[in-house]
């Protein structure tokens, strides 16, 4: 005797429709971006011409077209269709919700999620399907098998932590994007006003002003391609010999402008010899910013301290701060995409949860390491280990004796030992 389905399993999925959302091929991107921005909870429209459904657009995609380099300029103005997926899963409406969930599995791992659009017979466009909640739906069928519910319980657990993941770094994001941007049209505002009056003063300092919302505003695009770039394996190596003491003078000077006029002192521990590493000077540096602007952020006064030392045949990296500090539960989610510990309604500190999470990227892709240790309310060290290529060369001391970092005599232990500005 053969079993029958479950009826769950029968269930058209015409009458688990959650969305009817659609709109016209013609309308410009820059008007259905807005709609997304407007509406939170919206994640995906149909492109309808007619009754007929061509294509889909989803939240995220068109976010990531728009803040790809130029994508404003290049699609802003254009009719959606030209973005849109022009191939997205119809099914029709009496289609049994078994079949559809086989097929939204098999598409290609980038459209797994993807909403799918529902027809009528007549092939006229009734809404859109969730997968999310496809799969929630056939798991209530799967109660004659323990393992078969299993399986169907981590898979809806799955998709709802990604929604949830993606709901959070949409609400940073728009966040992050709407403060600089708000910023810069304010300013531009006030510039006009002051070039009424010709007050040179105040123009110059809202010109500063607005080039340091512009600056944040860069930050958060370049973060979002980045990350873009490494998921999708096409991040770039360029290797070459890098002096690790220039780089952490640098680093230290940059630093103690973050700061500002916060009591922080920048101390720097390090040799009065190059440190030679074969990496790429970029990514190591983007790495290396990440932190110390990370620790500038966090600490509002005390000390944060750059330290060189060499272990094994590792080049050791160590930012420390007596910042806030981690609480030990909350570790785990630093290097994870878009994870912040502090919400995004309630936040102080202003960041998409990106940048923990593109460093650990890059450091891995240069063939290092990366690792924490915090104590809440006492602060946090950031240790980045890298192979050097070579041991040690001396430099010629400045006058006085000082070496390349300045500040005095320094021990010079080659291995086991940190190297110190005494």
């Amino acid at each position: 005797m053969q079993t029958m389905p479950a009826r769950e399993n029968v269930l058209p999925v015409g009458e688990l429709i959650i969305s009817n959302e659609l709109t016209t091929p013609q309308t410009t991107v820059n008007m259905v971006a807005e709609r997304f921005f407007s509406t939170t909870n919206l994640d995906a429209m149909a492109v309808v011409e007619g009754n007929e459904p061509i294509g889909l657009v989803t939240r995220t995609k068109l976010l990531f077209a728009l803040f790809r380099r130029f994508g404003f300029e290049l699609y802003g103005k254009h009719p959606i269709i030209v973005i849109a997926d022009t191939t997205p899963l119809i099914v029709p409406e009496n289609e049994r919700l078994d079949v559809v969930i086989d097929k939204a599995l098999e598409r290609t791992p980038q459209d797994i999620y993807d909403e799918i659009i529902v027809t009528t017979p007549s092939g006229a466009y009734k809404g859109l399907l969730s997968v999310k909640q496809l799969v929630i739906q056939q798991s209530n069928a799967l109660a004659n098998s323990v393992l078969q519910k299993e399986v169907a319980s981590a898979r809806a657990q799955e998709l709802e932590k990604i929604n949830q993941v993606k709901s959070q770094f949409l609400a940073n994001v728009t966040h992050e994007l709407r403060s600089p941007v708000n910023a810069i049209i304010g300013l531009a505002e006030l510039l006009r006003m002051s070039a009424d009056k010709g007050s040179i003063e105040q123009i110059k300092e809202r010109l500063s002003f607005m080039i340091s919302s512009a600056t944040n505003l860069r930050t958060v695009i370049t973060n979002i391609l980045d990350l873009s770039k490494i998921e999708a394996g096409r991040m770039e190596v360029a290797q070459q010999e890098v002096d690790a003491v220039s780089l952490v003078a640098e680093l230290a000077e940059t630093t103690r402008i973050l700061i500002g006029k916060k009591p922080v002192a920048v101390e720097v521990r390090a040799p009065a010899m190059a440190l030679m590493v074969t990496t790429d000077p970029i990514k190591l540096r983007q790495v290396l910013m990440n932190l110390v602007s990370n620790a500038a952020k966090f600490t509002e006064a005390g000390m944060i301290e750059i330290t060189l030392s060499i272990i094994g045949s590792n080049l050791v990296i160590a930012i420390s701060d007596t910042g806030i500090g981690i609480k030990e539960e909350d570790l785990h989610k630093l290097f994870t995409a878009f994870s912040q510990i502090e919400d995004a309604k309630t936040k102080t500190h202003e960041g998409t949860g990106l940048g923990l999470t593109i460093s650990k990227n890059l450091v891995e892709l240069i063939g290092g390491t990366i690792s924490i240790t915090s104590t809440y309310g006492k602060g946090t060290t950031f240790i980045v280990s890298l192979p050097l290529c070579q041991l040690p060369s001396p430099l010629p001391l400045s006058p006085g004796g000082r070496g390349s970092m300045g500040g005095g005599a320094l021990s010079n232990e080659l291995r086991g030992g940190l190297y110190s500005a005494e």
